[in-house]
């Protein structure tokens, strides 16, 4: 596989340390910059143009909100989307979730994740999916349901729905009846259990048809196929 560069900005030692400790025991991943504060962590995107960046929030300069917010003026005006980003920070009220992601925010993960999801969630950012802390998840699907009612919203959650690469995929691959069925029930919050008892189906059968799900959305878990079934409009 092609090789994941990343860039760290975190104003903390240690947790930057460990951040890049984590991340270097993935061999695809590699650290190719960092930064303690928003000023050199813009400066350093702009340069080395990686393809993730973790950000902090809570940076000493500028918050990682504004800095996000910054990066993606700089984007649209020179037309180069080659990175995506990652807010990693122990922040989850709802404001600043909404926030991060209405700045431009690609994924939003909690600083006491685990190594192995947060790599994951470093290389599902990398692609340009958005990865969701499950801690977080909750808000986000409220905002997503709420954008659907009132298209207006000022506060709206910058998470894009079917891009024309997952178009055709789904075109060539189809959901069907049932899975979209399940995918209803996913949306509405339901476990496996739940929507067994719903559809009368196995716990099975149901695990085998949200594998299907996840594997036609090309997303890794169930908040994300929620959010890519909201926001592309596959339910309602």
């Amino acid at each position: 596989m092609s090789e994941i560069k990343v860039i760290v900005i975190e104003d903390h030692n240690l947790t930057r340390m460990g951040l890049r400790a984590a991340l270097q025991t993935e061999p695809e991943i590699k650290i190719i910059g960092e930064a303690a504060n928003a000023t050199d962590g813009l400066q350093l995107l702009k340069t080395m143009k990686p393809d993730v960046a973790t950000i902090d929030i809570g940076l000493p300069d500028m918050d990682g909100i504004e800095l996000t917010r910054k990066y993606r003026q700089y984007q649209q005006e020179t037309q180069d989307f080659t990175t995506n980003l990652l807010i990693l920070t122990m922040q989850n009220s709802e404001e600043t979730v909404l926030a991060a992601f209405g700045a431009g925010a690609d994924s939003y993960c909690m600083k006491d994740i685990d190594s192995d999801r947060l790599i994951n969630a470093v290389k599902i950012t990398s692609t340009g999916s958005s990865w969701i802390d499950p801690a977080i998840a909750d808000i986000v699907l409220q905002q997503v349901r709420q954008d659907d009612i009132n298209s207006t919203s000022s506060k709206r959650v910058m998470i894009t729905g079917l891009e024309p690469e997952l178009e055709k995929t789904i075109e060539s691959f189809p959901l069907t009846q049932r899975e979209k069925e399940v995918l209803e029930l996913i949306v509405a919050g339901c476990d496996n259990a739940e929507i067994a008892k719903r559809l009368y189906l196995t716990v099975g059968t149901v695990k085998t048809h949200v594998r299907g799900i996840l594997s036609k959305l090309c997303v890794a878990d169930r908040t994300q196929a929620a959010v890519r079934a909201l926001r592309g409009g596959l339910v309602h």
